[in-house]
């Protein structure tokens, strides 16, 4: 088959959207700066970040079909422009001091265009790797689990060297220029024409190979049993993210130093998790691969609840985090087995809606038990449970399978 594009620049062309977009996760970064600059409080500044998770997951979900239509490269752009041009009304609300003006603008137009990005590469990748789909989306979404570790340090040297409301002129500059070209550069494989011969010996590979519009698949009781299962794993893995630090400070006495050195090995470990466990559901199968989690989540919320040993403590952490990541990039290829390529945005979309829920309910559920108990043991004794919930689900999926 004649193609026009290296499908490993296509994978690189993935990996440089998410590594721009991913930089919401470096929003930590931000936070005190911000506060300092303009007098927000703590729950003001957050709130920025809780609403770019929420529209990042509306967005995904409710414009998938939009991307699907329009193709990668087009789908790419557009969401280029609301990025950037969130990062760059965002210089202007700084500049006003308007927090209004900042949840609008990164909150809201940032997010929605980080959610449009987020989606616009997978269809393709899936297209490009048939044979090896959790490796290339695990590929793509390790850019976002890996972003914060260049962002972070990059916005907190441009804020010390020339401000707050010139990083985000910067950073919404350098961010168009690479996401434009890896806009750009985006396309399906070509398809080659099909012989009748071949169409007629294709054509026993219907049954097996349905594919499914975004309204079927979410009408099919497994879209729901999905939807459940990266809600969980989400919301259990970003409630531990919002207190790993302080956490860390409290139970095991880290200093503030350590803690951060710890966040930024958290950081490493997402990434790697997403590329790691994605490349492993190639040759165990997706199912596998979440009943893996699920088990091991449930062993290490459990005992993280207890544990006081720093090394211990630490380990549990690293564990979790790359099952959380793992969770994010097995999802795709997982949809993909169950409902075909044809609408993979749309339906991939839909099911992020998780983790725009996700994103609220993890950090509250978890600050409003801490507030109650002044413990955070509750908290992961609850997350245990919701997993022994989640591994029930991936078990009557294998055995409804089975059937």
């Amino acid at each position: 088959m004649q193609q026009t594009k290296n499908k490993w620049l296509i994978v690189l062309s993935a990996i440089g959207l998410h590594i721009c977009i991913g930089s919401v996760y470096a929003w930590s970064v931000l936070a005190r700066p911000i506060m300092e600059a303009t007098g927000f409080s703590l729950k003001e500044v957050t709130w920025t970040f809780s609403i770019a998770i929420l529209c990042l997951g509306l967005s995904a979900g409710f414009l998938g079909k939009l991307v699907e239509k329009n193709g990668p490269r087009k789908s790419g752009l557009i969401g280029t422009a609301l990025f950037c041009l969130g990062l760059l009304g965002t210089a202007f609300a700084l500049s006003q001091q308007s927090l209004i003006l900042m949840y609008l603008a990164y909150g809201v137009l940032g997010g929605i265009g980080i959610g449009i990005v987020y989606i616009t590469p997978i269809s393709t990748l899936v297209k490009w790797f048939p044979n090896n789909r959790g490796l290339a989306t695990g590929l793509a979404i390790m850019g976002f689990g890996f972003a914060s570790l260049i962002a972070g340090p990059a916005m907190q040297m441009l804020i010390t060297k020339f401000g707050l409301v010139q990083n985000f002129i910067i950073m919404g500059c350098v961010y168009a220029a690479v996401m434009t070209a890896s806009s750009l550069y985006l396309e399906p494989p070509k398809e080659e024409p099909v012989s009748e011969a071949k169409k007629a010996s294709a054509s026993a590979a219907v049954v097996t190979a349905r594919q499914y519009t975004a309204g079927e698949a979410m009408r099919d009781w497994r879209f729901g049993a999905l939807w459940w299962i990266l809600f969980t794993n989400i919301t259990c893995g970003i409630g531990l993210l919002s207190v790993a630090s302080p956490m860390a400070q409290e139970v095991i006495k880290m200093t503030p130093l350590e803690a951060a050195s710890m966040v930024g090995i958290i950081g490493l470990l997402n990434g790697a998790g997403r590329i790691g466990w994605s490349t492993i559901s190639d040759y165990i199968g997706r199912l596998n691969t979440y009943i893996a989690f699920f088990v091991i989540e449930i062993a290490a919320f459990y005992m993280l609840a207890s544990v006081t040993d720093s090394f211990f403590f630490q380990a549990l952490i690293f564990i979790i985090i790359t099952c959380y990541g793992g969770g994010f990039s097995c999802m795709p290829a997982y949809l993909s087995d169950i409902f075909g390529t044809q609408q993979l945005s749309a339906i991939y979309g839909r099911i992020l809606t998780a983790w725009g829920l996700a994103g609220i309910v993890g950090p509250l559920l978890l600050s409003v038990i801490y507030e109650q108990t002044n413990s955070y043991g509750l908290t992961l004794y609850f997350f245990s449970g919701c997993f022994v919930v989640s591994l029930i689900v991936c078990l009557i999926l294998k055995i409804k399978g089975k059937k």
